[in-house]
């Protein structure tokens, strides 16, 4: 069954090359952007079923789209721990794909769209000025400060989930120099050690997405 589940997407990786051509680098670019275009459609996905299910967008964001663009991610931790002598691999590949999401994903499209309105202001300057964020449009709460427009999109309830998030990431950090101190590494170990680390990092995510979801839907009231 679950290779027949897997087949049209072992067809679709089908085309990436083997390693031996131009020493690994042609595979390590065919790969990437077949993940690419795998995280764009599960990404796709999840926002279509946030949307039939009447989910608010910034809940979807960080439930649905979450979960289906960070999948790849955790396998990769799985394998780079189960197969790894330390923790580095694992945990180095959950804070470099951060940072790429956080650094090249939010500052790629900011730089691109910045250029964009630079450079189409007198053409776009209508759809801009009647643009709306929550009751005002764009000309009552922006032009008077910026008279010559700009790429905006505005925060809306951000502040808060990220303090939300830096708080649990800190625990989390906690939590790994507890292991090293007391259990002797940060993964793993001997029971319940491990099982209680599992269970307080997955509560860690669930307060997340409870207290972010409950300042969406308050907001919203």
């Amino acid at each position: 069954v679950l290779h027949l589940v897997n087949l049209p997407w072992k067809i679709f990786f089908a085309v990436v090359p083997p390693t031996k051509y131009c020493g690994g680098w042609l595979t390590f670019c065919f790969s990437l952007m077949m993940i690419g275009i795998v995280t764009a459609i599960v990404g796709d996905m999840a926002g279509l079923l946030g949307c039939v299910i009447g989910m608010p967008d910034e809940i979807t964001a960080i439930t649905l789209v979450a979960l289906g663009t960070s999948l790849p991610d955790t396998f990769a931790s799985k394998t780079a721990a189960m197969q790894d002598p330390n923790a580095d691999a694992s945990i180095g590949n959950v804070t470099g794909s951060n940072s790429v999401n956080v650094f090249l994903g939010l500052g790629l499209p900011w730089f691109i769209g910045a250029i964009y309105w630079s450079n189409n202001w007198e053409a776009q300057m209508g759809k801009w000025l009647t643009h709306r964020v929550g009751k005002k449009t764009y000309e009552e709460e922006y032009l008077p400060d910026y008279p010559d427009g700009g790429f905006m999109v505005p925060a809306g309830s951000l502040a808060f989930s990220v303090a939300v998030f830096t708080t649990c990431a800190v625990l989390c950090i906690g939590l790994l120099l507890l292991r090293r101190a007391f259990c002797g590494g940060e993964l793993g170990g001997s029971s319940p050690q491990k099982e209680l680390s599992a269970v307080f990092l997955v509560f860690l995510w669930l307060i997340y997405i409870s207290l972010s979801s409950w300042n969406t839907l308050a907001n919203k009231e």
